[in-house]
């Protein structure tokens, strides 16, 4: 009869992996950090070659994307000086500030619709993710896999009916629109997600809670879903990625009224063509509301272990 014995790993090989962690996390950012560099150049700074990396930096990229701007005479710039720091930046070009831009619009647009299709998808994936993982469904196999069949279909092949029946049913350019559309796409990964994660917390559990008096939906709110938090995190976060960077279908459906920050962003016109320091800034600004989301329910991500055991 063999033995065996488990080691730990040594101090070497821990450095090692560590190495490894460090160093590829570093150039994965470097991307990230290029772009939040490029919106603090100038426009010539920003198109330079070979590219700078020392630079004077200034805060053009900023004001051009929150502002629209006009050209002027020499005489009418004279008769009004600059009265405000972001007024001296686009002086520099014989401009003046017309007003603010649509990039805020657009923002609260991706906000809005991006937030929205997630709460829906959670809570509805919640719900189905339930049923099938608790109850006896007829067909749940051949449910489930059609749920997941409408994921593998690519965007495009929907489009063009999506669009007619948008503009049948006058959902076109609309924040219901676009909401119910990431939720339909969006609903098949959190059933999926989720019901992998429900079907990992013991029925005892329920049970028990049953026993004590509770009803299936006490029993599902306050046993249930304290236990399914890291999955409910980690499928929010999945489906909050997948609707705040949705492109072609924001494109095709949206114009104005419910346009989002995706194809607003590469539309920034500056000085003789694309204005680079804008659409960087505007590219780190739409970064922040996907990295405070995910930061701040990190600490559900890290519970998962501690979850689904039945003590004997």
């Amino acid at each position: 009869m063999s033995s065996f014995s488990v080691t730990e790993p040594s101090t070497r090989s821990k450095w090692f992996a560590g190495s490894l962690v460090i160093l590829y996390a570093l150039i994965t950012m470097v991307p990230l950090a290029w772009i939040m560099l490029t919106g603090f150049k100038s426009p010539a700074d920003a198109i330079s070659y070979p590219p700078k990396v020392i630079f004077d930096p200034t805060l053009e990229g900023y004001v051009n994307l929150f502002t629209t701007r006009t050209r002027q005479t020499d005489e009418f710039l004279a008769a009004n000086p600059p009265e405000t720091w972001y007024e001296e930046i686009v002086r520099q070009y014989d401009m003046v500030i017309a007003g603010p831009s649509k990039f805020g619009e657009r923002f609260l647009n991706s906000v809005i619709i991006g937030f929205g299709s997630t709460f829906l998808s959670v809570f509805l994936g919640t719900l189905a993710a339930y049923a099938f993982s608790r109850f006896k469904i007829p067909l749940a196999d051949d449910l489930l896999f059609f749920i997941l069949s409408t994921r593998m279909m690519p965007p495009i092949a929907v489009a063009i009916p999506i669009f007619l029946m948008y503009r049948q049913l006058g959902l076109s350019d609309t924040h219901l629109g676009m909401i119910l559309l990431y939720t339909a796409v969006n609903i098949s990964l959190a059933v999926w997600l989720l019901k992998s994660f429900i079907d990992g917390i013991p029925t005892e559990y329920e049970e028990a809670a049953l026993i004590d008096g509770y009803t299936r939906f006490q029993a599902f709110y306050k046993v249930v879903l304290p236990q399914a938090a890291t999955g409910i995190a980690s499928t929010a976060i999945f489906c909050l990625i997948f609707a705040w960077n949705e492109y072609a279908f924001a494109v095709l459906l949206t114009s104005g009224t419910a346009q989002t920050a995706p194809p607003f962003i590469p539309t920034i016109i500056g000085v003789g063509g694309l204005d680079w320091p804008a659409v960087a800034a505007g590219a780190t600004i739409f970064l922040l509301p996907v990295m405070i989301f995910t930061v701040a329910l990190r600490k559900h991500l890290l519970r998962g272990i501690t979850f689904g055991a039945v003590r004997k």
